[in-house]
Parts: C-alpha cells; structure tokens; sequence
C-alpha cells in the first residue's frame, strides 16, 4: 500500500511537471491586433500586478497561471519594468525572458550637429514619450547624438545624459590636442568647433577651416563668420533672408565682423567631428575661403587671391539668379 502511495504520487508529481513545463513553453493567445502587443509596466510593480497587466492585454491568457509559473521559474524579483513589445502568441517562457532581460522598446532623440540649445529644449518638450521638463541648456553643452530613451523617461536626466557625453567627449579630445592651439580653455575650443560647425556641412572641410581660423587668431585678424551674424541678431534661427549690410554693421557681442578674437561663447553645438577639427585642426597657412558653388568652398592663403575666388563666387550667383529668372 505504501508503495502503490508513492507511485501515485509520483506520478502526479510528473504529470504537474510536464504540465507546467507545458505550460511554460505553449504558445499564449493571438494579439488582438496587429503582430504584436505594446504593454507599459511600471516601475515597482508586483508579479501579481504585472500578470494581471498581461492578461489584460492579452499576452497571456490567465494571470494566476502566469504569476504561478513567474515563482516556479525563480525570476518573479528579476522582472525590470518598463514599455514592452510582446509578439502574437508569445509563450510564458519567451515573455518572462524579456522581461528578466529589460528587452524594453527602444525610443531615439536625435540631435542634428550644429542645432542650438534653444532647439534642443524644443526637440525634448516636444517628444510625446518623455516626461517633465527640461531648461534650455548652455550653448555648446550638449552633443549632437542620436540617444536611445525609454517612455516615461524625464526630459531633464535625458539631458544630462547628452551634457555628460559632452563633457566626456571634450575631455578626452583636450587631453589629445595640438599644444600650440590659441585656446585658454576648452570651452574656447568649443566656441571654436561651433563656429566650424555652422560654416561647413563637409567633415573633411571642418580640420581645414579649423586650421585658417586659428592661423586669423594668431595673426590678430577678425574671424569674419557669417553664422556669428545671425547668431547675434537671432540666437541662431534662419534670418528669412541673406544677410545685409547692415546685418554686417550692426553690433552684437557675436559679431566677429565687429569683435576680435572669439565671440564670448558657442553659437551652436558642435559635433564630434568638428570638435575633433578645433582641437586637431589641418596645418595650413591659409587665412580665407569662400563658397565654390557646389556645397564646398575655395581656399586662400592671400588676400589677392582670396579677391579672385570671391569674384568667381560672385559670378556663380549671377549665372544662377539669371536661370532662376528666366524659369
């Protein structure tokens, strides 16, 4: 009799194993729409209220079976909240790997190089997946990036995080600089590698551009920039026009038309690859460029020369309004 016991119970006890077994590996319920099934789960959040989150939303189809086979597995304190994509007829196993793991939806922020700081506080207010809010950062603080984010994320640890990849990237880029650079500090070098940022959009341009400006800082010349212009007059948003005389004429602390030496700081911020050019800039003795027509410039070591180029320029923009004209 004692022996016909055990064997009844052993038995039951396989017979439960292989039914949670399974259980645990059967495919779950069809999503009710679409492919996959988007479930927020938020932080804290028991075993208990994370199975009835699923079950109604229909991951899984009954959350006791759920948060059973969550205890029997030993995973129910691994589990990490956050916004999860579970596809149709996800089984326990597959869906308890995800959430032990935090293979959580991944949102991107991307900042564009050369976007201003107030346009970084816009591009973080305006994300529908973010929380809270964010001031607008110093100018030059932030790196251009794209940056992974999760729903429900605050907009301002979200920007420190873009300021600290700043800071590092900077560290590292001034421990390694050129020793014979006119900087005093690195966010001159910054204000520096904005001002290369805004004048060209081509990565092998920026060293060289780098390489003149410094060589006009050296010499005592005015940079001459034109974004410096417009930051100036409108921190940085589009004139709605090419810049005037005037414009040229009228006194900003940006103003390097005006001013000697620096603006008194960043009028964007810039990118990895021209911070890398303010810091490494090209040897070169040229001291001028201007636009060649094709997205590029044309380069000059002499005023004469520089003359030349520009009357070359200027004959481009005739050749191309006549065109425009005669459409």
């Amino acid at each position: 009799m004692a022996t016909s016991g055990f064997s009844v119970l052993a038995i039951a006890l396989t017979l439960g194993a292989l039914a949670a077994f399974w259980l645990y590996h059967a495919p779950g319920p069809k999503a009710r729409q679409g492919a996959d099934t988007t479930v927020i789960l938020r932080h804290g959040a028991s075993v208990a209220e994370i199975s009835s989150d699923l079950e109604q939303a229909g991951v899984v189809g009954a959350a006791p079976v759920f948060a059973a086979l969550t205890e029997i597995s030993g995973v129910g304190r691994k589990l990490k909240a956050g916004e999860y994509d579970f596809p149709s007829r996800a089984s326990i196993a597959d869906i308890l790997n995800k959430l032990k793991n935090g293979k959580i939806v991944r949102h991107f922020v991307t900042l564009p190089e050369g976007i201003t700081s107030d346009a970084v506080a816009e591009v973080l207010m305006n994300d529908p997946i973010l929380t809270g809010s964010a001031p607008t950062p110093p100018e030059g603080a932030v790196l251009p990036e794209t940056y992974g984010v999760e729903r429900g994320e605050d907009r301002s640890a979200v920007l420190q995080r873009m300021m600290a990849a700043r800071d590092k990237l900077l560290a590292e880029l001034w421990a390694a600089r050129r020793p014979d650079l006119p900087y005093k500090t690195p966010e001159e070098a910054v204000t520096l590698a904005s001002i290369v940022e805004k004048e060209t959009a081509l990565a092998d341009e920026r060293p060289r551009i780098a390489g003149l400006f410094i060589n006009r800082l050296k010499k005592g010349m005015r940079l001459e920039s034109d974004p410096t212009i417009i930051y100036g007059l409108t921190r940085g948003r589009p004139l709605g026009h090419g810049i005037r005389v005037s414009e040229m004429q009228t006194p900003t602390p940006y103003n390097t038309y005006q001013i000697a030496g620096l603006p008194p700081g960043p009028i964007a911020n810039p990118g990895k690859d021209a911070l890398a050019a303010a810091l490494q800039p090209a040897d070169t003795q040229e001291l001028y460029f201007v636009a060649d027509g094709t997205g590029g410039h044309v380069f000059a070591s002499t005023f004469e020369e520089h003359q030349k180029n520009v009357q070359r320029w200027r004959q481009i923009e005739a050749q191309a309004s006549a065109a425009a004209g005669r459409r």
